[in-house]
C-alpha cells in the first residue's frame, strides 16, 4: 500500500513526532505501507512524518554502501541514538520530501541505536557506514530536522528559490 508523501513546506516535517505507546495491527500496517512507499519511491529510508503520521516510527534499508538497494529494511519504533562514533564522514544526501535537492552532510560514521520493533520488544543495533547515515537522517525527521538544516548559510541562501518552488508546488 503506497502512502502519500509530504513535501518541504508541510508543517508536519518540522514537528517532533510523538512516542509510540500502542503496538497494534494499525502500527504494523503503517510500517508495511512505509516500506512499500520507500521502495516505490526508490528511497533508502522513510520516517513516519514524511507520510503524515506524527509518530516516532521509521523504516530504513540496512545498507553498507550507497549501492546496497537489495537489502532488508528494518522498522524502528521510538529510536534513540545512545552512542555516536567520534569519526565523521561527509556524504551527499537527498530526501524524498525535498525532491531534486542534494547537499553534503557530515555525520558520525557509526551510531548505536536503541529502538522497539512492531511488537514493542526493545533492541539495540550498532549501525555503520550508509546504514548509520540513513538511520541518523530518519531520526532527524522524527525530531523535525531536515538534512538542509546542516548546510551552510550560503548553501541555504542559494537553495531558497528552489525550496520555495517545492513548497508552492506541493502545498495542499
Amino acid at each position: 500500500m503506497k502512502l502519500h508523501l509530504r513535501y518541504y513546506g508541510d508543517p508536519i516535517l518540522r514537528k517532533r513526532a510523538s512516542e509510540v505507546r500502542v503496538f497494534d495491527e494499525e502500527l504494523r500496517e503503517q510500517a508495511e505501507g512505509m516500506i512499500d512507499t520507500m521502495r516505490y519511491e526508490a528511497g533508502v529510508g522513510l520516517a513516519a512524518p514524511q507520510v503524515g503520521f506524527e509518530k516516532r516510527l521509521l523504516v530504513a534499508l540496512q545498507m553498507e554502501t550507497p549501492d546496497d538497494s537489495d537489502v532488508e529494511p528494518i522498522v524502528m519504533i521510538n529510536p534513540e541514538i545512545i552512542e555516536r562514533s567520534p569519526e565523521t564522514w561527509e556524504f551527499e544526501e537527498g530526501c524524498l520530501s525535498i525532491p531534486g535537492i542534494r547537499g553534503d552532510v557530515t555525520r558520525p560514521a557509526g551510531v548505536t541505536v536503541r529502538y522497539q520493533d512492531v511488537d514493542g520488544k526493545t533492541h539495540t543495533v550498532h549501525a555503520e557506514a550508509m546504514f548509520a547515515r540513513v538511520v541518523q537522517h530518519e531520526i532527524d525527521h522524527l525530531d523535525g530536522k531536515l538534512f538542509i538544516d546542516y548546510l551552510s548559510t550560503a548553501e541555504k541562501t542559494l537553495l531558497k528559490p528552489r525550496l520555495k518552488k517545492i513548497a508552492e508546488k506541493y502545498a495542499s
